[in-house]
């Protein structure tokens, strides 16, 4: 009775052993092939990144390099997000790339309604960071400061009122209804 319990043990580990080494073999030209894949794919998108960077600060003086950093920034997670879905798809699990891609749009979506009014700034940050008319130290009204412009942030813009205060405003609030005053504007001695 005894040999027949060793021998059991011995034919299911010996069975174990062979599948795995099955496995294991039938898994290494697709192990391999991911490895490749992503060996270039890292090559590729820091090239495409370093790229993107070179244009980007072609675009955007140096003191808006946060909006180069932020566009950098977002690429490159798409980049790599598209890479582990077809590095899925290489190694076999494409059920699984299909539903993590469609799992994360849905989040995403939740994301962006749940951050809308942080990204509503961060656009109209953009806009007027671009805005040739709007510039720190420009005398400007935008509801409900008139003062001097000290700072444009991505998502806030920062004013030095005529009391003396700092007054941090919403980008999406600055953006929709501003003035500028010229130096010699009687409005800008009375506003």
């Amino acid at each position: 009775m005894l040999q027949s319990v060793t021998g059991f043990v011995f034919d299911v580990l010996e069975s174990t052993l062979v599948e795995f080494g099955n496995v294991i073999r039938d898994a290494a030209p697709k192990v391999l092939a991911g490895l490749v894949f992503v060996g270039l794919a890292y090559v590729g998108i820091r090239v495409i990144l370093y790229l993107l960077r070179g244009a980007l600060d072609g675009l955007y003086p140096e003191e808006q390099e946060l909006v180069v950093d932020l566009g950098v920034a977002i690429a490159g997670v798409f980049l790599w997000f598209g890479t582990a879905l077809a590095l899925l798809n290489i190694v076999g699990m494409e059920e699984i790339a299909a539903s993590l891609g469609t799992a994360t749009g849905f989040i995403a979506l939740g994301v962006s309604y749940a951050l809308s009014n942080m990204i509503a700034d961060t656009v109209a940050g953009v806009y007027l960071l671009r805005d040739p008319d709007f510039n720190p130290g420009d005398r400007v009204k935008a509801d409900p400061v008139t003062g001097t412009v000290s700072a444009i942030e991505l998502r806030k813009t920062r004013f030095e009122s005529d009391e003396g205060d700092t007054v941090v405003v919403a980008n999406r609030d600055v953006e929709k209804k501003w003035t500028k005053y010229d130096a010699e504007s009687p409005a800008a001695d009375t506003a």
